[in-house]
């Protein structure tokens, strides 16, 4: 029961309006440093715990998410996936069934999955994103770029949008091989009718550079650290407040 969901907006770069947030598990301490997820994770997959781990930020988040429907703001959840998720027998039906309790269509659910996880299993996880792009969640390729068969695989991945890794943002500006690196990014994920999110922004300079190279969303610092969910909340009342009247 200590752990919670914080959540970062995402922003459609062509409106400024948050389109999406990404759920991210959090374990604070009461009077102490927060737990770092990647250190729970870790334990989590290691221990067999990754399962209801995974089950209850799926139950959070979709809650969430049907809160907000229910509240007037269609807002698309993202969730990040272990590829120990994707071995799960009946991983496909438990995320079809917490969508249907909720009321969620499963198009307003994005399911992130880095390259690695696709390829600790491929054949066993191939199948599986095939079953849930029939079931109709986005699948999101997390950390685009930093793997190793990223285009060999792409064909065969039925993805619907590519996450340019962090390090490569920051470093815009910087770093020239950052720059071509984004840049072929966005012209791929063009080239494949692919949406392309960029996350870790953190300067307009960045904002500005991903603007010009026409990227679909952005998330970062430069708009809001991840937060609980009454910040959360508070901001998107602000956000919308500023959006101009329909």
């Amino acid at each position: 029961g200590e752990l919670v969901l914080y959540y970062q907006p995402q922003i459609d770069l062509a409106s400024g309006a948050v389109i999406g947030v990404e759920a991210l598990v959090r374990w604070p301490q009461a009077g102490s440093t927060p737990i770092p997820p990647d250190e729970f994770i870790y334990i989590a997959e290691h221990t067999g715990l990754i399962r209801p781990l995974t089950r209850l930020v799926l139950d959070l988040a979709v809650a969430q998410a049907k809160r907000w429907r229910d509240q007037g703001r269609d807002l698309r959840m993202s969730l990040n996936l272990s590829p120990h998720n994707l071995i799960e027998p009946g991983i496909v039906d438990t995320i079809a069934a917490t969508l249907a309790a909720a009321s969620v269509p499963p198009d307003r659910v994005m399911l992130e999955l880095t390259e690695s996880t696709v390829m600790a299993n491929p054949k066993r996880t191939l199948g599986v994103l095939h079953e849930l792009r029939e079931l109709g969640v986005g699948i999101a390729i997390d950390d685009f770029g930093t793997g190793h068969s990223s285009l060999a695989y792409l064909t065969t991945l039925p993805a619907t949008e590519l996450k340019i890794d962090k390090s490569f943002v920051l470093a815009i500006g910087a770093d020239p091989t950052a720059d071509s690196i984004v840049r072929s990014v966005i012209d791929l994920g063009r080239n494949l009718d692919l949406g392309v999110i960029a996350e870790g922004v953190e300067t307009v300079e960045q904002q500005a550079f991903l603007s010009r190279l026409g990227c679909d969303t952005l998330q970062g610092y430069l708009y809001s650290k991840p937060m609980p969910f009454e910040e959360a909340l508070a901001y998107l009342k602000a956000e919308q407040a500023c959006l101009p009247s329909q």
